[in-house]
Parts: structure tokens; C-alpha cells; sequence
């Protein structure tokens, strides 16, 4: 019988965008699947101090050179197991940020197997428990700006 875990694991990501035409985001490659940058909360590390550290370890992109938006924040939950714990069940949390760069720039994989830089053409089908409603709450986002959103306080 699996066993439930009451404190859930948490993490934290970033959809990185390009501000330039036409919008792509980026797109981390594992062995078996489409991912974005992000990992786990490291002690009292907040969210935000988690997805910043984890776009710079998997993309070798600082986060002083994004601008993060201050408006928009996605949180999504579900049960995940680890090798390193058989038979064991655990909450997984996490909260995607989303964050801005002028243009595409070339990656310094170090986590993955390599990345890409995809169309922003809404709606996308790429993993459908947490990539594909994120990217759905981000085109809702997207939708209700100003014009002018852009020149917001960034975070």
C-alpha cells in the first residue's frame, strides 16, 4: 500500500517569452518529455528565489536580465513518486512564473538534453497535466492586457 506524504514537495518554474516578433518560449528537452526551466524549493527559498535560481542553473540565462511579470503567477498540484522513495506517494506544488526577454538567445544546457525556442500559437498540446494549462492561463493573461503592458513594474 502506498503511503501519502503531508507536506507536499514544492517547486518552482518560469515560462520564459520572447518580447520581440513572433513570441516564442522556451522549451527544455528531457529524455523522455518537453519541460520547462524549473525545480525544487531549496529550505525556506521563496518561489520566486526558486525560479530564479533554477532558469539560471538549467539556461544559464540570469534572471536580472528578464523581467518577471509582476501580475501573473500559476499554480498547479499532483501526486508524483520517486525512485529514491518506493513506494511512497507525494503532493508535488508548483508555481510558474512568467518572465520576459528581449529575443531568443542560445542555451548553455546543463540539466537536459537540449531546448527550443517554440511559436507562441496558442492553444498547445505538449504535456497535458502541467505545461498545456499553464500555457492556457498565460494566453488568458496575454488576452485581457493593455497595449502597453509591457512597460509594467516587472518583480
Amino acid at each position: 500500500m502506498k503511503k501519502e506524504r503531508t507536506n507536499p514537495v514544492r517547486a518552482a518554474g518560469v515560462l520564459l517569452m520572447t518580447e520581440t516578433l513572433p513570441q516564442k518560449f522556451l522549451l527544455m528537452r528531457h529524455k523522455d518529455r518537453w519541460d520547462l526551466p524549473k525545480g525544487h524549493c531549496d529550505g525556506n527559498e521563496t518561489y520566486l528565489e526558486t525560479a530564479h535560481r533554477e532558469m539560471e542553473e538549467e539556461t544559464g540565462i540570469p534572471a536580472s536580465t528578464c523581467r518577471f511579470e509582476a501580475d501573473f503567477q500559476f499554480d498547479i498540484q499532483y501526486e508524483v513518486t520517486y525512485k529514491k522513495s518506493p513506494g511512497q506517494v507525494f503532493q508535488k506544488k508548483i508555481r510558474y512564473f512568467l518572465a520576459w526577454i528581449p529575443n531568443e538567445v542560445k542555451i548553455e544546457v546543463t540539466e537536459h538534453e537540449g531546448y527550443q525556442w517554440t511559436p507562441w500559437q496558442p492553444p498547445h498540446q505538449i504535456q497535458i497535466q502541467t505545461i498545456d494549462p499553464l500555457l492556457a492561463s498565460v494566453e488568458a493573461f496575454l488576452k485581457d492586457r493593455p497595449n502597453d503592458a509591457h512597460d509594467r513594474t516587472p518583480i
